[in-house]
C-alpha cells in the first residue's frame, strides 16, 4: 500500500533530491525500522512489529524509485543498462532462492537476533557502498509539487502508455494467479500446503535463467515485440501451471513462467529509464510501481470473488487467459518503430 499511496509524492520529490542520499537514508532508515523487532520481545510488544514493516515499506517505496533513476545516471542508457538491469535481476533472484532456507537455518541455529543482526547489517552495507556514488544526474526544476505530474507524463507517452496498459492487465492476472496458489496445490493437486514453497523455488529458478538471457534477447526481437513475446510465452505458461496434473508438472511451469516473466520486467524496466526524460524518471519510476501495487490489489481481490461465480478451475483458466490478452493490448499500445522508444527532450 506505500508504494500505491505514497509513492506519486515521493517520486515527485526524489525528481529534486540527491537520488543517492535518498537511497542511502532510505536504508538506514530500513535498518532503524528492523532494529526496533528487537525490542518486540512479549507481547504487549507486538506492535512494534508491525510499525516495523511499515516503516521499512515506506522506506522501500523511496529506494525503489530512486534506483531505478538513478541508474542511467551511473552507466548510460545503453547496452550497459540492460546488463545491470539483468545483473540487478539475477541478484534478486538469488536472494529469493537463497535467502528464506538461510533464514531457516540461522533461525534454528543462532536464533532470531542474529538473523536480525545481518538483516540491520546489510541495510548498513548498502547504504555504506550507495554513499560513495559521485554520479549526480539532472534533477527537474523547482515547481509546485504536483503528485500527479508522473501520471500526465505517462499518459503524453504513447510507449509508456502502452507499457502501462500492457503490463497492468498482466500483473493483474498475476497477482491473481498468486493468490490462488496455494487453492490450486492443495485442492486441485491434493498436495500439502508446503508444495507452493516447491513452485515458487521452480519460479525463481526461472528468473535466474531469464535473467541471464535477457541483455541477448534484447538483441533477437525489437521492444514492443520482445515485450509482447515473453507476455504470450508467460500466459501459455499459466496454463500449464493451472492444469498441471501433479506437482512435478507444477514446478516445470513454474520454471517455464520464471524464464520469460524475468525477460519481460528486465526489458520493460530497461525501456522506462530509456525512454523518460532524467527529471521525470523518479515520478515515472514510482507511477509503475504504484500501478503494479494496485494490480496486486486488485488481482489478489479479485480472484478469489470470481471463485464465488466460477468453480476453481475455470477461475484459474479465466486468468491465464487474461494474461495472453496483454500481448496483443501491448502490440496494439506500444510503438513498434525504434525512434518511438528514444529518449525525447521534456
Amino acid at each position: 500500500m506505500p508504494a500505491l499511496l505514497l509513492g506519486p509524492w515521493a517520486g515527485v520529490l526524489l525528481d529534486r533530491w540527491d537520488l543517492a542520499r535518498a537511497m542511502w537514508v532510505a536504508d538506514l532508515v530500513s535498518a532503524a525500522a528492523v532494529a526496533v523487532i528487537l525490542f518486540a520481545d512479549r507481547p504487549e510488544r507486538l506492535w512494534m512489529i508491525y510499525l516495523a514493516v511499515l516503516v521499512e515499506n515506506i522506506a522501500t517505496t523511496v529506494f525503489r524509485p530512486a534506483s531505478r533513476a538513478l541508474l542511467p545516471s551511473v552507466v548510460g542508457t545503453g547496452p550497459e543498462l540492460a546488463a545491470a538491469n539483468a545483473a540487478r535481476a539475477f541478484a534478486g533472484s538469488v536472494t529469493r532462492l537463497g535467502a528464506p532456507p538461510l533464514g531457516a537455518l540461522l533461525l534454528a541455529g543462532p536464533g532470531i537476533t542474529f538473523v536480525l543482526a545481518v538483516d540491520i547489517a546489510s541495510y548498513l552495507l548498502s547504504a555504506a557502498t550507495i554513499a560513495a556514488i559521485r554520479t549526480r544526474p539532472a534533477r527537474a526544476p523547482h515547481q509546485p509539487l504536483r503528485p500527479l505530474a508522473g501520471l500526465q507524463y505517462a499518459v503524453r507517452s504513447k510507449p509508456l502508455r502502452g507499457l502501462l496498459a500492457g503490463n497492468g492487465v498482466f500483473l493483474i492476472a498475476n497477482a491473481g494467479l498468486t493468490a490462488l496458489l496455494v487453492p490450486l496445490m492443495v485442492e486441485r493437486l491434493d498436495a500439502p500446503g508446503y508444495t507452493v514453497g516447491y513452485v515458487f523455488s521452480g519460479l525463481g529458478a526461472g528468473y535466474l535463467l531469464g535473467a541471464a538471457i535477457s541483455v541477448r534477447a534484447l538483441s533477437w526481437l525489437g521492444i514492443r515485440d520482445l515485450i509482447a513475446a515473453t507476455q504470450l510465452a508467460t500466459g501459455a505458461a499459466f496454463f500449464a501451471l493451472v492444469n498441471a496434473p501433479n506437482v512435478p508438472w507444477a514446478i516445470a511451469a513454474a520454471v517455464l513462467i520464471g524464464l520469460p516473466g524475468s525477460v519481460l520486467l528486465i526489458t520493460t524496466e530497461t525501456t522506462v529509464q530509456r525512454i523518460t526524460t532524467p527529471g521525470m524518471l523518479a515520478q515515472v519510476g514510482a507511477l509503475f510501481f504504484a500501478v503494479d501495487a494496485l494490480a496486486a490489489v486488485v488481482g489478489a481481490l479479485a480472484a478469489p470473488a470470481i471463485t464465488v461465480v466460477a468453480d476453481l478451475p475455470v477461475t484459474l483458466n479465466l486468468l491465464a487467459a487474461s494474461a495472453v490478452l496483454a500481448a496483443p493490448l501491448t502490440l496494439y499500445a506500444v510503438p513498434g518503430h525504434p525512434a518511438e522508444l528514444t529518449r525525447k527532450p521534456s
